[in-house]
């Protein structure tokens, strides 16, 4: 690597300066910017749009409860270490603030302009005094019958101290005085969490009252005789970060226990209305007795993710055309009978375009098949009715050997999962937990088949989890093989995951915390080769999130080497690109549309360029992040059939890269630059919609589809 490059600022970046790496956290915080740009977008419709801000709005309120939850811990425990970049908590979180400040000003005005076109679409959006006279009876009818009776209004004073307020609830908070007496007090009502934000009101139009709007028209209902003298609403955040003492010895019991506390985590962030007076805001800062809180006036809504509920079924003109997810071909080609689709040939559905009830299918198929011995399976999200966990409960009630390796510290979802290992458990399910100071997020599910006298093993990889709701708008892989070295290395895989059998050898798998990370650094050192050799060298790689050092570094060196490197990475962000002498042969586009771009592919050049017969093709579970490399089970698989590799290679890949509808491109100083599109631009996600997969479509059909346009043709 050179020993510096000029800056886009003009100054230097020495070659091990903190400087060629860009902040995590603000790296965050533009991806969330751009979702907030999406929203803006007119190419989509309306309702979606909506959406759009509601999921920015949502992304930061997680964003608080753990990023900057942690920043905050560091802090307040007195740590000065510095990112990769160079800063300290304290600094990071100076420039956390400010950034938040300026995207929240951007949310508000998207607020306006959204809420401004639904009222012209017929969606409105209403105080009480803008209903008729039969609206607002209507409310007030079901304030008295569905509201009041789970409001709790209370005094504040010595006698009434200041409550213990949930994560993420909204509160009124009021001045009072009584003439009668002279009495004034201030006091709070909180907004039950149970009750939606937007109340519907009956009728021919689509009116929506916000529930703080019903509860400031009926306060004196909550106040009898008081006086409002000064009211406002607030909403706060608190650390959602969960510690786990290593040595327990009930990892349930343990997790159980810090859940609770959780709900109990320390105020890191409030947001109050831009109108409240200062005598509540101070009443309310001395409440919560918070000395590290981000404080926020906001202008437009709170608690804007809520902004959903406004989304109507019935504007179908509003919402995007529906998509039904195509069954593969191939499968049908077996009558259904995935297995024997599998042992045919190995092949890859790509999801949401293609259905993930063929992964349901093969595990419901492998729980009735009496020649199937034994089902193992990872799980770290699914959803509430899990159709996975229901025929892994079936295959065990049937006598077969089955494991679910859970994974008890997938954030958010660990109440969830604990509900699901009990009920797995009682059906006979061997339940593994994994490791206590690593997350299982390798995506594998394992079959065992008794066949002709020998044992045959047939694999799923995805680059998603078995999450059936979540399959319907992620873009994801599941690739389906009976090969039997990656079987072999699957089910080391999981004896590794069960019983910390770390395997001597792995014939195809890589996996972190062990070999993954050294076998990037080997591809992409075998590509820097390639380019001091006058071979062509390419990588393209397709993430969520690309973060480490190492890595990093690794690509910049390559690129110095004459590498072609092409990015797509949908969220942070810490490399630079295009910069002169550290990364001019980097390209970095994020894509962000209908759907949330979620799978994970690897590629190679191997000294033949791309697209390639020869080049080494891989999907993965990893993101290309420090959590990812050193701190969970992840898997990375080689894909070697030709017509998958191609699947992969020339169209989601070249797609990607062509794609302009929905894609920004990353500027060396760390911004994004939408990318100039028009009604006809090519849209990877239009194009998927309307094309059946090769690998998926069967033989009889593949002659007849229609080939990538011709202006996708790399050059």
């Amino acid at each position: 690597m050179s020993s510096s490059v000029t800056d886009i600022s003009g100054g230097k970046i020495l070659g091990r300066s903190p400087d060629r790496f860009l902040n995590r956290e603000l790296s965050w915080l533009d991806f969330n910017l751009r979702v907030l740009e999406t929203a803006a977008s007119e190419r989509i419709p309306l309702l979606e749009r909506v959406r759009f801000l509601s999921i920015s709005a949502s992304n930061l309120d997680e964003f608080y409860m753990v990023r900057v939850a942690g920043l905050v811990g560091q802090m307040m425990a007195g740590v000065t270490d510095r990112s990769a970049d160079g800063l300290t908590p304290a600094q990071q979180l100076d420039s956390v603030k400010r950034k938040v400040r300026s995207l929240l000003d951007r949310q508000n005005a998207c607020e306006n302009k959204l809420l401004s076109l639904c009222r012209k679409a017929g969606i409105r959006i209403v105080d009480p005094d803008g209903l008729n006279r039969a609206g607002r009876e209507w409310l007030s009818s079901w304030f008295e019958t569905q509201l009041f009776p789970v409001l709790t209004p209370m005094a504040i004073d010595p006698a009434h101290p200041f409550p213990f307020i949930q994560n993420g609830s909204l509160v009124y908070a009021v001045q009072l005085s009584r003439s009668a007496d002279g009495k004034r007090m201030k006091g709070l009502v909180l907004v039950p969490p149970q009750i939606e934000r937007f109340i519907r009101i009956p009728g021919d139009t689509v009116q929506f009252v916000p529930l703080e709007k019903v509860m400031d028209y009926r306060m004196n209902s909550l106040f009898p005789g008081f006086e409002v003298e000064a009211h406002g609403i607030f909403q706060i955040t608190r650390d959602s970060l969960i510690e786990i003492d290593e040595d327990a010895e009930d990892l349930v019991q343990t997790f159980e226990t810090a859940l609770k506390r959780r709900r109990g985590g320390y105020v890191i962030r409030v947001d109050v209305d831009a109108d409240m007076p200062e005598i509540l805001v101070d009443f309310i800062m001395d409440g919560l007795h918070t000395d590290h809180a981000h404080f926020f006036r906001i202008e437009g809504m709170l608690g804007l993710a809520s902004v959903s509920q406004i989304i109507v079924d019935e504007r179908g003109d509003l919402l995007y055309r529906r998509m039904n997810a195509r069954y593969p071909e191939r499968v049908r080609e077996f009558g259904g009978d995935v297995i024997a689709a599998v042992r045919q040939k190995d092949f890859v559905v790509h999801h949401p375009y293609e259905s993930f009830d063929v992964v349901v299918e093969f595990l419901k198929q492998a729980a009735r098949d009496p020649a199937v011995v034994a089902i193992k399976q990872t799980l770290y999200r699914t959803s509430d009715d899990s159709p996975v966990v229901k025929e892994l409960i079936e295959a065990a009630e049937a006598g077969k050997s089955v494991t679910a390796l859970v994974e008890l510290k997938a954030r958010f979802d660990e109440e969830a999962n604990i509900r699901w290992a009990r009920d797995l458990e009682d059906a006979g399910v061997q339940v593994v937990y994994g490791f206590m100071d690593l997350k299982t997020h390798a995506k594998v599910s394992l079959v065992v088949r008794r066949e002709g006298g020998s044992i045959r093993t047939y694999t799923h990889f995805g680059t998603g989890n078995y999450h059936p709701v979540t399959a319907k708008i992620y873009t994801d892989l599941s690739y389906f093989t009976a090969d039997d070295a990656l079987g072999r290395d699957a089910a080391k895989l999981f004896n590794y995951m069960t019983g910390y059998a770390t395997p001597e050898k792995m014939e195809k798998i890589f996996y972190s915390p062990v070999t993954l990370r050294p076998k990037l650094l080997e591809l992409i050192g075998d590509e820097m080769r390639h380019a001091r050799a006058g071979r062509p060298a390419v990588v393209w790689a397709k993430m969520n999130s690309l973060v480490d050092g190492e890595v990093i570094d690794a690509l910049y060196e390559a690129s110095s080497a004459g590498v072609s490197v092409e990015l797509f990475v949908r969220g942070i962000c810490c490399l630079r690109p295009g910069v002169p002498g550290l990364s001019e042969n980097v390209r970095v586009k994020s894509m962000i549309g209908r759907f949330l771009e979620h799978g994970r592919i690897i590629c190679f050049g191997a000294g033949e360029g791309l697209p390639s017969d020869a080049c080494k093709v891989f999907i993965s579970s990893a993101d290309w992040m420090p959590r990812n490399l050193h701190s969970r089970v992840e898997s990375l698989v080689p894909i070697e059939n030709a017509t998958v590799k191609k699947q992969l290679v020339e169209q989601v890949m070249v797609a990607n890269l062509k794609d302009v509808a929905q894609s920004w491109e990353m500027l060396p100083d760390g911004s994004f630059r939408k990318l100039e599109s028009g009604p006809d631009s090519f849209s990877a996600h239009e194009y998927f919609m309307n094309n059946p997969s090769l690998s998926g479509r069967g033989k009889a059909l593949d002659e007849s589809r229609p080939a990538m346009p011709a202006e996708l043709a790399r050059e």
